[in-house]
């Protein structure tokens, strides 16, 4: 979701990759609700940090305390900065398909605030 949302407010101006601790099939629910809000994200494939194509970035932001963990020791020699956002694990909550889509809109909508904030959209560069 948050690959999606950067790419979809800032487009080519940032190179976003996004990658988990585990590759897997796509989760649903994430589908589901990128969805109501206009984005696909249904072919989107799962990575892994071993199976990122770049090994170039300035800034890593991760999602989970696994994901820090993994992150820092990936760029302890290169010249990279990590940053944690902590964010509610929406696979652990059980109930009704609307319960659990219920905690899939509230990390989606923290994880588009926390990106405009931090990544303000404002007007394109002038070449």
């Amino acid at each position: 979701m948050a690959a999606a949302l950067m790419r979809h407010y800032h487009g080519t101006r940032v190179y976003v990759e996004c990658c988990g601790l585990r590759a897997g099939d796509l989760d649903g629910f994430a589908v589901a609700v990128m969805e109501e809000i206009g984005l696909d994200i249904s072919t989107y494939k799962s990575k892994t940090f071993d199976e990122l194509e770049d090994g170039f970035f300035d800034l890593i932001i991760t999602l989970s305390p696994e994901a820090q963990h993994r992150a820092v020791e990936m760029t302890r020699t290169m010249a990279c900065d990590v940053e944690f956002w902590n964010t509610f694990d929406a696979t652990i909550v059980e109930g009704s398909r609307e319960i659990r889509l219920e905690a899939y809109r509230q990390v989606r909508d923290q994880i588009k605030k926390r990106i405009l904030e931090r990544f303000p959209v404002g007007p394109a560069p002038k070449v």
